[in-house]
């Protein structure tokens, strides 16, 4: 997911959450929404994830080679 996909799923959680919150929806439409709610939460999780490992990886690349320079 680029940071594009990202911001756009986070937005499009936001709406949902919105929508659900503030009007009476039927029950279907309501499950449909929060069921496309949690997918698009599920997919940025994964995303900030990915992110969180790779900042991870590269302080650890980064404290490596600072302590082969010492």
């Amino acid at each position: 997911m680029s940071k594009t996909d990202y911001e756009h799923s986070m937005l499009r959680v936001q709406e949902i959450i919105e929508q659900l919150e503030s009007s009476e929806l039927p029950l279907e439409k309501a499950m449909k929404l929060f069921e496309e709610g949690t997918k698009l939460t599920a997919e940025c999780y994964k995303t900030l994830d990915k992110a969180e490992q790779k900042i991870r990886d590269i302080s650890e690349l980064e404290n490596s080679e600072e302590e082969s320079n010492d």
